[in-house]
């Protein structure tokens, strides 16, 4: 008899548990709840940058585009006429006082010093210029 005994104890207790245990769930779950709230603050700040992209279509210049030059003797040039730097930005504005799109392409030499380059398009900002695209040549194996 206690045999049959033990033997049926054993079937109980064997049984499957029908209840599931949340505490491990809640607990991980609350960890992610403070992983996010700590880095999401992180992943906002920053500085707006648009990003130079390698593939790209050519841009067709003959639209009426203003293309600013800038040759390796420091030369402004503004769609082929030369002038200086002080005179860019009232130029400039004047050209978009009646124009809805502000749209400047830059094009430097690549020995003109990056500080010149700088100057330059503060100056293109300060004139109100909305967007500024800067011309380069793609790569040797790209042409």
């Amino acid at each position: 008899m206690k045999i049959m005994h033990s033997l049926r104890k054993r079937k109980d207790t064997n049984k499957a548990m029908a209840e599931i245990n949340v505490t491990p769930l809640v607990d991980v779950m609350l960890v992610l709840l403070i992983i996010f709230m700590v880095t999401a603050p992180m992943l906002s700040m920053g500085i707006d940058v648009n990003f130079p992209k390698v593939k790209s279509k050519s841009v067709d210049v003959t639209e009426e585009k203003l293309v600013l030059t800038i040759t390796d003797k420091r030369e402004i040039f503004l769609n082929k006429n030369k002038m200086q730097l002080e005179e860019l930005n009232v130029k400039l504005e004047a050209i978009f006082s009646n124009r809805i799109d502000r749209e400047v392409f830059l094009r430097a030499d690549r020995s003109v010093s990056y500080g010149f380059v700088v100057q330059v398009m503060s100056e293109i900002r300060k004139a109100g210029v909305d967007k500024l695209g800067l011309i380069t040549e793609p790569p040797e194996g790209m042409k």
